[in-house]
């Protein structure tokens, strides 16, 4: 099986990226013209660095553990292959969900801390690092320091 940290990851990371980070083309043109500065972010890494990231996994391995021992003693129950497959179904949706809601307060966090941090340092447009070739003001680390700042209050 995949391992599930690197799922989770990855799934909370695209969201963080779609929700944050949806720049249309105008937004590009102006950057070309002098108007915007760029900021760039390794949101992979600010989600993973998060302070509340490591009790997270291990809540979500607790339930994930939870949910698929649910699963396999109601598929054991089960003898139409159908069913069994859809009360697979049915745990893994309710993981998801379970996944979700215990991180959305990090994700949420993550997008303050990138706001804040943007609008010190002048930025008006930030964009994923791996998208980007050349160029922009990478603010990974001062995110990090910011949700820090933000979790000893």
């Amino acid at each position: 099986m995949i391992n599930k940290k690197y799922l989770v990851v990855v799934f909370f990371v695209a969201v963080f990226l779609i929700s944050s980070f949806v720049v249309v083309p105008s937004a590009f043109a102006a950057a070309a013209s002098g108007g915007d500065k760029i900021g760039v972010i390794d949101s992979q890494e600010v989600i993973t660095k998060h302070p509340k990231f490591e009790e997270s996994m291990k809540k979500l391995q607790g339930i994930s553990k939870k949910k698929e021992e649910e699963a396999r003693a109601a598929a054991d129950l089960e003898f139409d292959d159908t069913k069994k497959a859809q009360l697979i179904r049915e745990k893994r949706m309710e993981l998801a969900k379970e996944e979700q809601q215990i991180m959305e307060p990090i994700i949420k966090e993550a997008q303050s801390a990138v706001r804040a941090v943007a609008k010190v340092k002048g930025l008006t447009i930030v964009l994923e690092k791996a998208s980007v070739y050349v160029g922009g003001i990478d603010i990974t680390q001062d995110v990090i320091q910011e949700l820090k700042k933000v979790a000893l209050k």
